[in-house]
C-alpha cells in the first residue's frame, strides 16, 4: 500500500515541479498567437478552452493502454509501480509535452512534418507510415476490446458491437472537432474518473485485498524477464508514441501557449495515475495467481469484468464497464482522425469539405475493421513496439529542438536513449521478433543503441 501511495503522490507532485521546469525551458510565450486562431478553419483548427482541450487530449490518449496494459503488466509485480511512475514523470510526460508543444509552434503540423524539420526529410515518410499504421492498429484493438466488454455485459454478439463502434468512429472522425468530440468528451471524462476512483476506493477499503510493496517479489508468473517485456507491456501508462499522433489534434485548438503544460503534461500525468490504479487493483485482486498468467498476452476484458463484479457489485460493474468502454472508443475515433490528418498533411490535401475527409477516412476504416478479426494479443504487441519506435523518434526531435534553442536537452535525450535500448532489446528477443536469447539480445541492443546515439550526435553537429 505504501509503495502505491508514494508513487501516486510522486506523479501528482511532478506536474507542479518537473512539469513547471519543462515549461520554463521550452520557451512558452503566452503572448504568441496559436494555430487555433492563426489558421482557424471550423473543422480541425478551432479555439477550445483549456478544460475542453485537457479532457479531449486525455481521452484521446487514455485508451485501453493504461487499463489493459496495466492489468497485463501487473503480472510483473510491484516493479510495475516504479516503471509507471518514473516513465510517466521523466519519459511519457516529457514526450507528450514536447510533441504537443512542437506541433503548436509549427502551425499544428503532424509529427512527420515536425520530424522533417528537426531530424531531416529522410525519415519523414517512414514516420508518416508508422503513425498511420499505429492509428489503424489502435482503432482495431480498442474497438475489439470495447466490443468484448459490451458483449459480456449484454449478451449481444461482439460483431454487432464492433459495427456500432465503427459507425461512431466514422462520424467522429469526419465531423468538425467541436461538434462531437468537444461536446461529449467532458461527460466521458467524468465517467472515466468516477470509475477509477470507485474501483480503487473499493479495493483500499476492503481488508480482503492487499496492494503489494515494491520490496516484495517483483516477478510473478510470466516466465519472462522484466527487461524489456514490462516496459513494452505497460506502454500508454508510462510512454507511448501513439500520443504524439494525438497531440496535433489538440495543438490546433489551444488558445494560449500557457495551456501546454496542463493539457499535454497534465493529461499524461493523469493517465499514469489511471495505470497505477489498475495495476494495483490487478495485483491485489489476483495475488499473482495463475489468472494473471492467462491475462498476459490475451485480452484482459474478462479480468475487468471479474474485478468490477467482486469489488463494486452489479451497479458498479455497469458503471465500471461503461468507464472502461469509454476509453477505447474515445481513443479509437481520434486515432483514425489523426491518421486522416497525417495523410492529408503529407499529400497537402484540403480537408474543409466533408467529401474530402470521407475519401481518406473510409479506406482507413475498412483496414482497421478488417484487423478486428485478428488475435488481440498479437495486434497489441505489434502496436506496443511500433508506438515505442514513434516515441523514440519524437524524443530525438525534441532533443534537437532544445539544442537549437540552447536549452538543457538532457531532459529529452536520456529518455530517447532509454526508449532506443528498450525497442532494440524487445524486437531482438520477442516471440514476434527475432527470438534471440535474452543475454545476446540485450548485448546487441546496447551496441546498437550506442551506434544510434553516435549517428544522432554526428548528424546534429552538422546542422
Amino acid at each position: 500500500m505504501y509503495s502505491f501511495i508514494i508513487c501516486f503522490l510522486a506523479i501528482i507532485a511532478s506536474y507542479f515541479i518537473y512539469g513547471k521546469f519543462i515549461e520554463r525551458i521550452s520557451g512558452v510565450d503566452e503572448t504568441r498567437e496559436t494555430p487555433a486562431y492563426k489558421l482557424e478553419d471550423g473543422v480541425d483548427y478551432i479555439p477550445l478552452s483549456k478544460i475542453k482541450n485537457f479532457l479531449v487530449h486525455f481521452l484521446n490518449i487514455a485508451g485501453l493502454g493504461p487499463i489493459f496494459g496495466a492489468i497485463q503488466g501487473a503480472l510483473f509485480g510491484p516493479a510495475a509501480f516504479l516503471w509507471i511512475t518514473l516513465g510517466t514523470i521523466f519519459i511519457g510526460g516529457i514526450h507528450d509535452f514536447f510533441s504537443g508543444y512542437m506541433s503548436m509552434r509549427n502551425n499544428g503540423f503532424t509529427m512527420p512534418h515536425i520530424i522533417s524539420k528537426y531530424l531531416g526529410t529522410k525519415i519523414q515518410k517512414a514516420m508518416a507510415v508508422l503513425i498511420v499504421i499505429t492509428g489503424i492498429l489502435v482503432a482495431a484493438t480498442f474497438a475489439k476490446g470495447a466490443a468484448e466488454l459490451l458483449s459480456n455485459l449484454t449478451d449481444i454478439n461482439i460483431f454487432i458491437w464492433i459495427i456500432i463502434i465503427f459507425i461512431y468512429f466514422l462520424i467522429a472522425t469526419v465531423f468538425p472537432i467541436d461538434k462531437i468530440i468537444g461536446n461529449v468528451y467532458p461527460v466521458f471524462g467524468a465517467l472515466l474518473l468516477i470509475m477509477v476512483v470507485m474501483m480503487t476506493g473499493a479495493l483500499i477499503l476492503n481488508p480482503a485485498y492487499t496492494i503489494p510493496e515494491v520490496t516484495t517479489q517483483g516477478l510473478y508468473l510470466t516466465g519472462q524477464s522484466i527487461f524489456p517485456y514490462l516496459f513494452v507491456t505497460i506502454a500508454c501508462g508510462a510512454i507511448s508514441g501513439f500520443h504524439a499522433s494525438q497531440s496535433p489534434i489538440v495543438a490546433r485548438c489551444i488558445e494560449n501557449e500557457k495551456d501546454a503544460r496542463p493539457v499535454f503534461y497534465g493529461a499524461m500525468a493523469l493517465e499514469g495515475l489511471v495505470a497505477l490504479c489498475w495495476a494495483a487493483i490487478a495485483m491485489a485482486f489476483f495475488h499473482g495467481q495463475p489468472q494473471l498468467a492467462v491475462i498476459y498476452g490475451a485480452s484482459p476484458s474478462v479480468a475487468v469484468h471479474d474485478m468490477a463484479r467482486a469489488l463494486v457489485g452489479p451497479v458498479g460493474l455497469v458503471l465500471t464497464i461503461i468507464g472502461v468502454v469509454v476509453c477505447p472508443i474515445t481513443t479509437g475515433d481520434t486515432s483514425l482522425r489523426s491518421s486522416r490528418i497525417t495523410i492529408a498533411d503529407e499529400l497537402n490535401l484540403n480537408q474543409e469539405k466533408l467529401i474530402s475527409r470521407l475519401k481518406l477516412a473510409v479506406p482507413l476504416f475498412l483496414a482497421s475493421f478488417g484487423l478486428t478479426f485478428i488475435d488481440f494479443g498479437l495486434i497489441w504487441r505489434y502496436f506496443a513496439w511500433m508506438q515505442l519506435i514513434v516515441a523514440t523518434i519524437v524524443l530525438y526531435a525534441a532533443s534537437t529542438y532544445l539544442i537549437h534553442n540552447e536549452k538543457p536537452y538532457i531532459v529529452t535525450l536520456v529518455p530517447a536513449i532509454i526508449c532506443t535500448l528498450i525497442a532494440f532489446a524487445y524486437i531482438l528477443q520477442a516471440p514476434e521478433g527475432l527470438r534471440l536469447p535474452s543475454m545476446m539480445a540485450n548485448a546487441i541492443s546496447v551496441i546498437t543503441t550506442i551506434i544510434t546515439i553516435a549517428i544522432y550526435i554526428k548528424n546534429t553537429n552538422k546542422t
